[in-house]
């Protein structure tokens, strides 16, 4: 079996400008880099704004496991499948980070026969839109140090600096760190931090901003520090937000790049769903949808994270509604919810999958309180026997949510047909009726509270005392009447990666509350959750090569 770089570097991509065609885009309208990738300008916003939009379908998933769900291999496999039966259809997905691709988790451009390409430039450096994000992010970081070397007009109190410098890597020895070494000329001695560059406000900023302007006033509203006197200080007092827009002219800009069987997918922005909103550019998805009849996005890790901000901070901000929700499960990994050891997950175990499948059910559950059809798509394994694939099916069926089964890792579009058909059908069939969770304009416990019970099935939230001071210095400002963004553990619906299926008889425990004033949401922390991670025992870094022809090995 070929890898998945082998299948990527193997296909026959068309020039992007074949591709753009198939959207309706002129070549005045692509801004290239190179033969298989573009930036969509703004002109094509400009002249699509008034176009009808297509139909909205989000693919999320249960809670991830070691077993693997296939959800971007999914979104993917659903658009080629779309094709397939005849109905025009884009994708519209974030950019992966290189954290990951040179650590654990992989990237994100799909696998096996259901793949954006060119892979490896996408998992990689892409078109720079993430080195633009940590300049733009570093640089503002820069002149806060450089404000107070110079003087500290704004008396910026150093111990309460909220901004922290960021890396598109996993680096674990610069989660805390001292800065302003090494006498006078080096700055002010002080205590700082880095996160990876997904995680950071200005990656959210990017994905939620309408346009350009959009986009300055957003960063000018960046809170990043306070006074000694308390007073707020924001990014705009700073005089950096010209010098970040313009750093970030181009990465607001989305990319157009094609599957592997020749389909438009457009990718831009790559928030995580446990420590961000986890969703692709509002810009990505409101032009995909202008220029195809069916726009497939996905949002990170399971629906808990990655589909509620989407529906609550995302479709709240950019008037979307969508009309279908495909949730991805495997059998594999409902048995791994079951009890079942991951080497053990290749046999028949009705018992486990019994047990196991009530994850399945809670997110089914959860997403219908959106008021949105749901479509299950189980991403089949030869493993899976005949008794568990029943199981599967009579129990979405009792849920009252149509079942489809794909194979589009070893099939592509062909595998996806199924999938297709059903998502078509309940789009055409049952009436979506979204509407958010809650009222931004309740308190923030309240709409912790209402996340916490409705969508993590918990009895309620904890808060530390410094979570209750972080309340209420927001509280004061007159910045908590905002959505809020759960930073948690993917692993379970709980804040502990540990309570696999549906756990009971527990509380959210909220460690931290921070404004992201410019994103327009407040971020609370549970658990354990940290916005920097670390490399594994075995990086994936480790496996990774290039030979003397350029040709990279190693990247899946």
């Amino acid at each position: 079996m070929l890898s998945d770089i082998e299948i990527a570097q193997s296909a026959k991509m068309l020039k992007i400008s074949e591709i753009a065609k198939k959207l309706g885009i002129s070549e005045e309208e692509l801004e290239p880099y190179g033969h298989y990738k573009a930036k969509l300008s703004q002109k094509l916003f400009d002249r699509t704004k008034d176009a009808p939009d297509g139909k909205l379908i989000l693919v999320t998933a249960i809670n991830p496991t070691p077993a693997g769900e296939g959800k971007t291999t999914t979104s993917v496999g659903l658009c080629e499948g779309m094709n397939k039966i005849g109905k025009r259809a884009c994708l519209a997905l974030r950019e992966p980070s290189l954290g990951p691709v040179f650590g654990v988790k992989g990237g994100a451009a799909g696998g096996g026969y259901a793949q954006v390409v060119p892979m490896d430039d996408i998992n990689l450096h892409f078109t720079g839109d993430m080195h633009a994000i940590t300049a733009a992010n570093n640089l503002l970081c820069a002149m806060i140090d450089n404000h107070i070397q110079q003087g500290n007009e704004l008396n910026i109190d150093q111990r309460r600096i909220l901004l922290k410098r960021c890396l598109d890597m996993n680096d674990r020895a610069l989660r805390n760190c001292i800065v302003g070494l090494g006498g006078k000329t080096n700055g002010v001695p002080r205590e700082d931090h880095f996160q990876i560059t997904v995680a950071s406000e200005i990656m959210a900023i990017l994905c939620l901003a309408a346009d350009l302007n959009d986009l300055k006033k957003r960063l000018g509203n960046i809170l990043v520090a306070y006074t000694y006197d308390n007073k707020p200080v924001f990014a705009r007092d700073l005089k950096a937000v010209g010098a970040m827009t313009v750093l970030l002219k181009d990465a607001i800009n989305p990319n157009l790049v094609q599957t592997l069987e020749n389909n438009p997918a457009i990718i831009h922005g790559g928030p995580f769903a446990n420590i961000a909103h986890g969703c692709n550019s509002v810009r990505a998805t409101k032009l995909a949808l202008k220029l195809s009849d069916y726009t497939i996005t996905e949002a990170g890790f399971g629906s808990d994270l990655g589909a509620e901000k989407f529906l609550d901070i995302k479709c709240r901000f950019a008037g979307l509604k969508p009309d279908c929700i495909v949730l991805v499960a495997t059998i594999r990994a409902l048995k791994y919810n079951g009890g079942v050891a991951k080497a053990e997950l290749t046999k028949e175990n009705l018992e486990a999958l019994e047990k196991g499948i009530v994850n399945l059910g809670v997110h089914i559950e959860n997403m219908r309180k959106f008021g949105v059809p749901v479509v299950v798509a189980i991403n089949h394994f030869a493993t899976d026997s005949d008794a568990e694939i029943a199981f599967v099916r009579d129990y979405c069926g009792k849920k009252g949510a149509k079942c489809a089964f794909s194979d589009v890792f070893l099939k592509g579009g062909e595998g996806a047909i199924e999938l297709a058909n059903a998502v078509v059908e309940t789009i055409e069939t049952e009436k979506s009726n979204y509407a958010p969770l809650y009222d931004e304009k309740l308190s923030i416990k309240e709409k912790l509270d209402i996340i916490a019970r409705e969508i993590y099935r918990a009895d309620g939230v904890s808060y530390t005392a410094s979570a209750e001071k972080a309340i209420k210095q927001i509280e004061d400002l007159g910045l908590d009447k905002v959505p809020v963004c759960v930073a948690k553990t993917q692993y379970s619906l709980s804040d502990d990666p540990a309570k696999l299926g549906k756990p009971e008889n527990f509380k959210i425990t909220v460690s931290d509350v921070r404004s992201s004033n410019g994103a327009g949401f407040v971020v609370a922390y549970t658990g354990d959750i940290m916005t920097m991670p670390g490399l594994p025992k075995v990086p994936a870094a480790n496996n990774i090569d290039i030979d003397d022809s350029g040709v990279i090995t190693g990247l899946f």
